[in-house]
C-alpha cells in the first residue's frame, strides 16, 4: 500500500488537530495551551488547503487559510498578553492555582 502526498496531508491534519486538542486537555500552563491552540490551528489550515486542491478551487482556500492564520495570530497575540497580565498580577501563569486563588480576595499593594 502505497500513500499519496494527498492521503499524507490527510495523516498530517489527523496528527496535528489530535496533538493540538490533546494539549488542550492536557496542560495546565497558559503558554503551553496556546502553543497546543496554534499546532490545532495549523491543522485546520492544512485541512482547509487539503480540500481546496480536492474540489479544484485552490485560491478560494488559499485565501481561506490566509484568513484563518490571521485570525489565529491575533488569538495568540491576545492570549499571550492576557498570560503576562496574569502572571504580573498573581504571579501565576498555571490555571489550577488561577482558579483556587479566584475565590481568595486580592491584595492590592500599598
Amino acid at each position: 500500500m502505497t500513500l499519496t502526498p494527498f492521503d499524507l496531508g490527510i495523516v498530517a491534519v489527523v496528527a496535528l488537530i489530535g496533538i493540538g486538542l490533546y494539549g488542550l486537555m492536557v496542560l495546565r500552563n497558559l503558554v503551553k495551551m496556546i502553543i497546543a491552540l496554534q499546532i490545532a490551528a495549523k491543522g485546520a489550515v492544512l485541512a482547509l488547503i487539503l480540500a481546496g486542491i480536492a474540489s479544484n478551487q485552490l485560491n478560494l482556500a488559499q485565501s481561506l487559510a490566509a484568513t484563518v492564520i490571521l485570525v489565529d495570530t491575533l488569538v495568540a497575540v491576545i492570549g499571550l498578553a492576557l498570560a503576562v497580565q496574569l502572571h504580573r498580577t498573581y504571579g501565576t501563569i498555571d490555571l489550577k492555582m488561577l482558579v483556587s486563588r479566584r475565590e481568595q480576595p486580592l491584595e492590592r499593594p500599598g
